[in-house]
């Protein structure tokens, strides 16, 4: 047997991967840790971490033996339907070339019907030198049983709702990607909880990130302007002389009407 994989939080996501012809295939088990507070509504940044992960094996192939960098992500939820049991998912590669690759990931529930989809494009990082790590190969190379998430997604991260419109996510080793700077989903789950915070009574419907720099010291710190629905978010990198990380573009639906129009915050 080889040698046991690290715990991640990502990992423990659930998300089990494989090849499927040029398309990379997921699934995984719901279970309440992964919902927004107070709902039966599977977070954003759940999905914006899966979008990661899943278009990212396909970075991984359009640019090994560099290292890839998520450039822009973006998740958009269809109207919540209920319960559901079980997630899947189909990565396509949208565009490649020598510099910059696009993807799209298509969210269905165990009967076919579409949850979510997300896009997500990716660049080779700057450093020539940095090359993929050998655990990270293995991890392209073999599949292994995914994990279980047991505690709430912000509570398992330590990600904080600092007061209205602020949510403060610590650097931590379990939360790092192959370069050593904070998770991207991670960041994701940030900008989440600024908007949540905001925004009683309501979930994120929709959630467009531009990676502007990587978070390398910590902890990422995210503040929130929301006004009828609409929230822009700023991620800073509250180590590094606050310098912006992250801007982001949301939109919220209520909770208690997700049919209806967005709330308003």
């Amino acid at each position: 047997m080889g040698k046991p994989y690290p715990t991640h939080i990502v990992h423990e996501l659930g998300f089990d991967l494989g090849r499927v012809g040029e398309e990379i295939h997921g699934s995984a088990p719901i279970v309440a840790e992964m919902y927004a507070p107070d709902s039966t509504v599977v977070r954003a940044s759940i999905f914006a971490t899966w979008t990661d992960i899943a278009a990212g094996y396909l970075a991984l192939d359009a640019f090994a033996p560099r290292v890839p960098t998520t450039l822009e992500l973006d998740v958009h939820l269809h109207q919540h339907a209920g319960d559901i049991a079980e997630m899947k998912a189909v990565a396509r590669l949208i565009k490649a070339g020598r510099s910059v690759m696009v993807a799209m990931v298509d969210f269905t529930d165990g009967a076919g019907r579409n949850v979510a989809f997300g896009t997500a494009s990716f660049m080779p990082v700057p450093d020539v030198t940095m090359r993929i790590p050998p655990e990270h190969e293995a991890f392209r190379a073999e599949r292994r049983p995914p994990g279980r998430l047991r505690q709430p997604f912000a509570e398992r991260a330590g990600c904080v709702r600092q007061s209205p419109g602020t949510a403060v996510l610590p650097r931590s080793e379990d939360g790092l990607n192959s370069s050593k700077t904070v998770n991207g989903g991670l960041i994701a789950l940030a900008v989440e909880e600024a908007v949540l915070s905001a925004t009683p009574g309501a979930y994120l419907s929709s959630l467009a990130m531009r990676y502007l720099r990587p978070v390398r010291i910590g902890p990422a710190i995210a503040t929130a302007q929301v006004s009828d629905g609409l929230g822009r978010v700023e991620v800073r990198d509250g180590g590094s002389d606050d310098r912006l990380a992250v801007y982001a573009i949301t939109r919220t639906a209520s909770l208690t009407n997700p049919a209806s129009e967005e709330t308003a915050a």
